[in-house]
């Protein structure tokens, strides 16, 4: 038996990014937040929010402007910074190194603590690939393989859906 760690949380954490691990997030909302975390980023796949530290937000504003409704569907990648401080302690915690819809890096010089200041940049992230689409002689004769399952015996219903798998790529 392989022993899994799932900590019970509602929120992305720095630890999700332990490793070097990086992840491309779509934003599914934005909502209200509490005075620590400003706002509550829903991201789609995920039941847990995405609660961005305010260098973070000024990042977002920077590149995609102060309507948070215009986000949706807009896409971050997220890593974690082990060398962010609370106070005079380092907790780590998640930046965003890449979004969607900017054509060219963003550049903003933000404070860190009192009288510091630090540059961040944010680059361009591609588009997702497409899906690839089939073709419309693959998608008739699959439409016509589940029109006739309906009225098929067992055996030739076997024999549509090795095929209508085979035309879909391994899904049927």
């Amino acid at each position: 038996m392989r022993v899994t760690i799932e900590k019970k949380t509602d929120q992305l954490n720095y630890e999700d990014f332990l490793g070097g691990v990086t992840r491309i997030v779509t934003v599914k909302g934005v909502k209200k937040g509490t005075k620590e975390q400003q706002y509550d980023i829903e991201i789609e796949g995920d039941d847990r929010y995405w609660r961005p530290a305010v260098t973070v937000l000024k990042l977002l504003v920077a590149a995609w402007g102060d309507n948070a409704t215009e986000w949706v569907g807009r896409r971050a990648e997220l890593y974690g910074d082990p060398a962010i401080m609370f106070g005079r302690e380092k907790v780590g915690g998640i930046r965003v190194s890449r979004v969607s819809h900017i054509d060219k890096p963003i550049v903003v010089s933000l404070t860190e603590t009192r009288g510091k200041r630090k540059v961040h940049t944010v680059d361009p992230l591609p588009d997702a690939p497409a899906a690839p689409q089939p073709d419309p002689e693959t998608v008739a004769r699959v439409a016509a393989l589940r029109a006739e399952w309906k009225d098929a015996d067992p055996e030739r219903r076997k024999v549509i859906e090795a095929e209508v798998a085979r035309l879909s790529g391994g899904g049927a």
